[in-house]
């Protein structure tokens, strides 16, 4: 799959209305930021307000207020009374939400490799399988979703979901590189592997080997910094 090289309209997939049983600004702003991070609105894409109300079926309001939330998080650029559009994926952000997680994320899988959990180690592997079907029908967005969910679980349960929550809100930009990486030559197989090797290093009580296994599992993308950015030089600031 390859990704686009220009700039679409602001334009999101049909079915884009929201349940009227919940709060517009929040669905807004998951759809647009799943959006972003997927790369159907890559960098520079235009934001209109008035498109995107008509589009979801809402006010200007929320639409605003989504768009606020995405401007905090370094996801969208806004130039008063010109334009807003998706930014450019900054490196220097991504390589803090990168130590930001590595190093809550070590200590965390030490935790639950030393205490043992069967009904941990189940999910995780039941994740896993789900990750492998998503890999073989060559679907990335569902491959991101099941990599998240992965890592989330971890954090359940360490009992530290709240953490969780922050790291998302940081990881726009990593999460941006990473959806540019994955479709590299066995990418997505990497990372069932370290996912497989995390998940049998708690099951062992392995704490070390676990922490291992998860630094690597966190730094490929970084590594392969200078190939995503000869790649795609557009997409990308420092």
């Amino acid at each position: 799959m390859e990704l686009p090289h220009t700039a679409p309209r602001s334009v999101l997939r049909p079915g884009a209305r929201l349940d009227r049983a919940r709060q517009a600004a929040p669905q807004v702003f998951e759809r647009l930021r799943n959006a972003i991070i997927a790369l159907e609105l890559p960098p520079g894409s235009p934001l209109s307000r008035a498109e995107l109300a008509g589009q979801f079926g809402v006010s200007s309001t929320p639409v605003r207020d989504a768009l606020m939330r995405l401007e905090e998080e370094g996801l969208v650029d806004v130039f008063p009374q010109h334009a807003t559009v998706v930014s450019r994926v900054d490196v220097g952000r991504a390589q803090q939400a990168h130590f930001l997680r590595q190093a809550l994320e070590l200590e965390i899988v030490r935790l639950l490799a030393e205490h043992h959990d069967k009904a941990l180690i189940s999910r995780l592997d039941h994740m896993i399988a789900q990750q492998q079907q998503s890999a073989k029908a060559g679907d990335f967005e569902g491959f991101m979703a099941g990599d998240n969910e992965f890592h989330a679980q971890l954090y359940a349960a360490a009992g530290k979901q709240d953490l969780w929550g922050l790291v998302r809100s940081r990881s726009g930009h990593i999460e941006r590189l990473r959806r540019l990486h994955l479709p590299s030559p066995g990418k997505a197989q990497n990372i069932l592997r370290h996912h497989k090797l995390i998940t049998r290093a708690i099951e062992a009580g392995d704490a070390k080997a676990a922490q291992q296994h998860l630094r690597t599992h966190l730094s490929g993308t970084l590594s392969e910094l200078d190939k995503i950015r000869a790649r795609y030089p557009e997409y990308l600031s420092d």
